[in-house]
């Protein structure tokens, strides 16, 4: 199989079930941009973090693959008339969600109190986590336009919720278990 098949060069992409659209739709900007949050926290991974996190991620990362085909995929072509599924796409469910935030409070139990915003930074390994989450963020964005046009499960927009709380804290814990210094942001009174 050949990496290029020169059916692009003109502008479009094909969707799962086949429909070509403009590589500038919203759909292919959604799920680009799962991709690339997907590219960062391989880039998490890859740092010299507990093997427990490492484990997380690349759950999340398998997750992120499910969630690129969710919306990289014609709700038209994916249904029958019946209702029956046409494609066998994998869907993202309650127990994903769960598995974040059982994460989440697993960390959040060993941090101090947040009292105020902090500053990302501190450790490289830190940075990651806080670009990947403002890239999840981007990706939360982009997919609950395009469910504003058109719908797709729910549970999706949910888990790219959950994940920018989760890389938020893992953030957190990251720099307490890397001693390094977590910057609180407190506003500067104008006089």
């Amino acid at each position: 199989m050949k990496i290029y098949t020169k059916t692009g060069d003109k502008g479009t992409t094909a969707l799962f079930g086949g429909t070509r659209v403009p590589k500038h739709h919203i759909r292919i900007d959604s799920y680009g941009t799962v991709d690339e949050l997907n590219s960062y926290i391989g880039l998490i991974r890859d740092q010299d973090i507990d093997q427990k996190y490492k484990d997380t991620l690349i759950n999340i990362q398998d997750k992120l693959f499910t969630v690129g085909a969710i919306l990289a995929t014609d709700p038209e072509k994916a249904t029958l008339k019946n209702g029956k599924e046409r494609l066998n796409i994998p869907k993202i469910n309650e127990a994903d969600i769960n598995v974040l935030e059982q994460e989440m409070d697993s960390m959040d139990a060993q941090l101090p109190q947040m009292t105020h915003f902090v500053l990302p930074g501190g450790h490289q390994t830190v940075s990651f986590c806080h670009i990947a989450r403002t890239v999840c963020r981007r990706a939360e964005r982009l997919a609950s336009a395009l469910n504003d046009l058109e719908p797709f499960q729910p549970e999706t927009l949910t888990y790219l919720n959950r994940l920018s709380d989760y890389l938020f804290v893992l953030a957190r814990k990251l720099s307490q278990d890397l001693q390094a210094d977590e910057v609180k942001w407190i506003p500067k009174k104008t006089e």
